[in-house]
């Protein structure tokens, strides 16, 4: 088996973090993975009543409490989810924070709609109110998709470009494909690029509506974060996880979900100058319904031969929306740390397929 050949020029992957119903940081992650240890619980008095009472939540997860009293007295949970999985990756090693931030350091996150909860309280909040207008203005910025990403970039110093992507459950791989260009241009030394999600109810009983009574994963939660740089041969340093190969993307239009995956991950094998014998593992985004069982035969389709490891995590930490994507990337890496025999020069596949007629893919050439 011929391994992945380098190409010059393509972004790189040099660390990663997550904040998953596992815990925080990438150990939980990872043990959590390597286990096989599903996340779903009962939710507690605490959380406000949801169609089924269960969830997979970041367990104990307080943003004061892990975030420190200073500037977090009005964050919602998604902005605290997301700030927490970038300091993460920035105190997870030391170069990490000195080529992750300040002048270049782009941010590229991707997201549903932000925070369905504070939407629906903020409005909820100018109805009930004495008057429309008595309101806490400081919780005004979480009803805005881009507050996660402002706020990340303010605690933290990155001040190049800074984008939030809204695409849901493909929402993290257009991230990753911005990221790309952004290096590609020159428009950024280095990105953040990853996918935050929060549990909530209105979150979960707009997903229940939405999925017209089928079967659904529990909801998850949680942010995952990639630090992707341009490669540097140059650079004896620099801790390369895995190549970026290709990122194809697409929409539903004649044939439904499953061609349309198909063509992407044909698009991508040949972008990347690969075959399907080189796939060792494929994460798929497990999306419910149809759309989930035509992304499985899209894999079959295209990658079956090679008889890939299955590393779809939704079934362990749940539906993590528009994380989805993110956390299989770090699933894909985690797999290439524990099995470097088998994973090095080879390539891992992330699947991405969404009810509103989106789908995507990802190739990383593992290390």
């Amino acid at each position: 088996m011929s391994p992945v050949t380098t190409g010059a020029g393509r972004p790189v992957i040099t660390a990663w973090s997550a904040v998953s119903s596992y815990g925080i940081g990438r150990p939980a992650f990872t043990e959590g993975l390597r286990e096989r240890r599903p996340t779903v619980t009962g939710l507690g008095p605490e959380q406000a009543p949801t169609p089924d009472g269960t969830g997979c939540v970041v367990p104990s997860f307080d943003i004061r409490g892990v975030l420190g009293k200073k500037g977090t007295r009005s964050m919602d949970r998604v902005t605290g989810l997301a700030v927490t999985a970038v300091g993460s990756l920035l105190d997870d090693g030391e170069r990490n924070r000195a080529v992750g931030t300040g002048e270049g350091a782009a941010f590229a996150l991707g997201t549903t709609t932000g925070s369905a909860q504070s939407m629906m309280d903020f409005t909820r909040d100018s109805l009930t109110g004495d008057q429309p207008f008595f309101v806490d203005p400081a919780r005004f910025p979480n009803t805005v998709m881009n507050c996660a990403a402002g706020q990340s970039a303010i605690w933290y110093q990155l001040k190049g470009p800074n984008a939030t992507i809204a695409g849901g459950r493909t929402a993290a791989l257009h991230a990753l494909n911005y990221s790309r260009r952004l290096l590609g241009s020159g428009r950024a030394r280095t990105v953040l690029c990853g996918g935050a999600e929060e549990f909530s109810p209105a979150r979960a009983w707009l997903e229940h509506h939405a999925s017209d009574g089928g079967t659904a994963a529990p909801l998850g939660e949680g942010c995952a974060m990639l630090l992707v740089e341009p490669h540097d041969p140059e650079d004896s340093g620099q801790p390369v996880l895995a190549e970026l190969l290709a990122v194809e993307l697409g929409v539903v239009i004649d044939g439904g979900t499953g061609p349309a995956l198909v063509s992407c991950l044909r698009s991508a094998l040949r972008r990347a100058g690969a075959v399907p014998a080189q796939v060792v593992a494929v994460a798929r985004s497990g999306a419910p319904g149809p759309e989930g069982n035509d992304e499985s035969e899209a894999v079959r389709q295209v990658v079956g031969a090679a008889a890939p490891a299955d590393l779809t995590p939704a079934g362990l930490i749940g539906d993590t929306g528009a994380a989805a994507a993110a956390f299989q990337a770090a699933a894909l890496l985690s797999y290439a740390a524990d099995h470097p025999d088998t994973a090095a020069g080879r390539i891992g596949v992330i699947t991405s397929v969404d009810r509103t007629g989106t789908v995507g893919c990802a190739l990383l050439g593992l290390r």
